[in-house]
This record gives C-alpha cells, structure tokens and sequence, in this order.
C-alpha cells in the first residue's frame, strides 16, 4: 500500500456505522455500512477498525482517519460525554481506536462533521460561517468557521438540541423528558421522535414520523397541524441560533430535512422571532443528504491540520 492523499471517514451511528474513502479532491473511492454492534463498546471499536482495513485493501491505500460520533470527547476528562449511543460515553474511545488502528485518529461530533462536509465541497461550500442542522431521530447542531469546526473548549458548540424551546408556549411547557436529564430541549421537539410524540399527544394515535409525513402531503388535517407546529418550533429555535451566531448559512439534514415545504416556509416565519424583524440567512437542504456526515469525518485532517 501507499500512503497518498486518501482520507477515510467513519460515521458511527446508533443503528448503522458507515465508511467512507475519498481522493483529496472529495471523490468517492470506495464506501460500506454495516449495523452498529449495539450497547458493546469492544465491538464498535473492532467493527471501526475492520471497515478502516476493508477500505485500505480495496482501494490499495492508506491514509488519514476521521470519525463522527453522536457525542463528543471532553477536554477534561479525555472521555466520550453527550453521546445517544450511551455505551460510547465515559469511554476513550479516540485513545482505544488508535491504539486498534496503529495510527493517530481524529473524532469529532458527528454534527459538527456535517458541517465541515457542506462547508468544504457541499451546499455551503466557500462560506465563511455555517451552521450544519440535523433533524434526524435525534437533533444535532455544528458550526463550522472557514470550513473547520467550532467546537469550543467545552465541546458542545452548536448543541442547540439541548436548549430549551424558546418562547414556550403554555401548553408546551415543561415539555417532554429528553434522555440528557433535563426537560423541553429542542430535541424533543423538532427530531423525527419529536414530531411523532407531538402527533400522539394531540391525537392519542401512534404514527412514525414518515407516516405523519406522508399524511400532511396527502392534505390530512392533523398531520398538517403536527407538521405547522414543527415549523413554528424549528423557526424560534433557528431564531435563537442566528440572534448568538448569526450564520452566513444555515444548511439542514437528516431525514426531516426531505419536508420540501420546510425551505419555503421558514424564511416567512423567522422574522417573527429573530431579534429586529430582518432575516436574510439562506435556509438549505444538504447537498450529501445522509452521506455528508461520513463526508465531513474524512475532511477533517486537512481542514484541522496546522
């Protein structure tokens, strides 16, 4: 093997772990998913490594490696924290990854690697300050400046899941128990497990997200309110987003970010809450949809390098 300019990324997520190989121009050399060995930390590591190995054999080089986990390393501690995957938490995992790999590793949160991929070659390519949204089961938030990411010595930039809805209405409060122990974040509200929740407390009737979805492009009454109330409640979380950062852009993945209406809605909405009445912030889906997270784990060496 040689040691050229490939950069590998691995996207560990709860249910599914994907690898990917890129040429420094950001072409697809080679890429694999496989299931997340559930609760057992040992085999996530060795299932890491594994597809590490897999994509150096096929393509005939080694090089760089990245990670995004659903969490992020503490400064402090030196330990996995915040992670949804909890068995990744109070565990070293950039320290034992290495170690299994042989070589220097990289990890970040996996939103702030969504960012970088939309800020190096994606819907947000060349701009200065981006902030990355991932409405999925979960939802994540990263800030990438000049196409690195902003993680802050906290590392908990851009976790805007985990405040609290804004402007709470009275029926929203104290809102849901989110998994972080505390009450009403914006998780629980604007994910795919929000959504349905939502759904069920105005309904009494279990449907999944896509469900709902599908509902309110079908022109179902209560799925159309479900999906009105989101959009009222992402945008005075968005709000609050661009009244602290005021991002350049606001680029949006996940499964929830296929709502086409989404893009047309939120630029009506946001004026309301944002401080002054004036909003000229682009709203876009993600170029690399579900891959730009394994994308972005690949950038970060030459975006983090120095």
């Amino acid at each position: 093997m040689t040691n050229t300019e490939i950069r590998i990324g691995i996207d560990v997520g709860g249910t599914k772990i994907e690898a990917l190989a890129i040429d420094k121009q950001g072409v697809e050399l080679a890429r694999h998913r496989i299931d997340t060995p559930r609760d057992d930390y040992d085999a996530t590591i060795a299932a890491m490594v594994g597809l590490v190995r897999r994509l150096e054999g096929e393509t005939g080089r080694t090089g760089t490696v990245g990670a995004g986990i659903p969490g992020s390393i503490s400064r402090i501690t030196g330990l996995v924290k915040n992670a949804n995957s909890t068995w990744l938490n109070d565990r070293p995992l950039n320290k034992d990854f290495a170690a299994a790999l042989g070589r220097e590793v990289r990890i970040e949160n996996d939103a702030n690697c969504f960012a970088v991929s939309e800020a190096t070659d994606g819907a947000a390519a060349g701009v200065h300050v981006v902030f990355g949204v991932i409405l999925g089961t979960g939802c994540g938030g990263g800030v990438a400046i000049a196409g690195r990411v902003h993680e802050g010595p906290n590392g908990v930039g851009g976790e805007w899941g985990h405040n609290p809805l804004p402007w709470p209405k009275p029926e929203e409060y104290p809102g849901p128990a989110c998994y972080c122990g505390k009450r009403g974040c914006m998780e629980m509200w604007v994910s795919g497990t929000g959504i349905a929740l939502d759904y069920k407390t105005a309904t009494g009737r279990s449907r999944t997200t896509r469900e709902i979805v599908s509902d309110f492009e079908a022109g179902d009454r209560e799925a159309s309110a479900a999906i009105e109330r989101f959009e009222d409640r992402l945008a005075r979380g968005l709000a609050q987003v661009i009244n602290i950062l005021d991002p350049d852009v606001i680029v949006i993945g996940g499964g929830v970010s296929r709502v086409e209406r989404l893009y047309e809605e939120l630029p009506g909405k946001l004026p309301a809450y944002v401080f002054g009445g004036e909003v000229s912030t682009p709203i876009l889906p993600a170029m690399y949809g579900d891959s730009s997270g394994v994308r972005g784990a690949a950038w970060l060496w030459p975006n983090q390098a120095g």
